[in-house]
């Protein structure tokens, strides 16, 4: 029997192989940004809601998706279910805010959307989207970066480091000594920063990007 589920987990794995979170996905079709959030996908009184064909027919457009490719990944639900993993994102802007990390550097609390994602086997990992040119031309406006705390950490690692102001950035680890951290920039336009280990709450790796 098809459900609501088959359909918007469908959405969110086009999204997935994309390298797009869901509203990336409804970006890029022309559609408002909040268009597939999860809570558009029930109404006030708790009744599970279905896409719009309109909406569907833009992320196909827009995908090049065929809607037998579609409908292959509604049909195929049982398998997305065990091979994806819904992971928590927000935009990097938002990163820097409180109640959305803990100590660790773990994701915590409300105000996720979420991306579905090959599983990686950390349950821990979530997904950062890209806003600003800053961070050109390695990262781009809505790129979407997958981070693993979990992932060990070596010199040339592509970065997220929050420090202790509550500043959250994206970076390349150039050097990282008993004393201070040494990161470069992606885009050339901004210097490099080094920062002192103490003023460092966490640094985790960018284990995958939507380049």
């Amino acid at each position: 029997m098809l459900t609501h589920k088959h359909i918007w987990s469908a959405i969110d794995a086009l999204a997935a192989r994309h390298g797009l979170s869901a509203s990336g996905l409804a970006r890029k079709s022309g559609l408002d940004a909040t268009a597939f959030n999860v809570s558009k996908r029930v109404s006030r009184e708790g009744k599970a809601r279905w896409p719009t064909t309109e909406s569907i027919a833009k992320i196909l457009a827009a995908t090049q998706t065929s809607f037998p490719e579609f409908t292959g990944l509604v049909e195929n639900n049982g398998d997305i279910a065990r091979t994806y993993a819904r992971i928590p994102v927000i935009g990097l802007a938002q990163a820097g805010e409180s109640g959305f990390f803990d100590d660790g550097g773990f994701p915590v609390g409300s105000g996720w959307d979420d991306v579905v994602f090959p599983d990686l086997g950390d349950p821990n990992a979530y997904a950062l989207e890209i806003s600003g040119e800053s961070m050109e031309p390695v990262f781009r406006e809505g790129d979407i970066i997958i981070v693993s705390p979990a992932a060990g950490v070596r010199r040339g690692d592509r970065v997220v480091v929050k420090t202790t102001d509550g500043e959250v950035m994206a970076k390349l680890l150039k050097r990282k000594t008993a004393r201070h951290v040494d990161l470069h920039s992606f885009n050339p336009a901004f210097a490099p920063r080094v920062i002192n280990i103490d003023k460092i709450a966490w640094i985790a790796r960018i284990v995958w990007a939507s380049q």
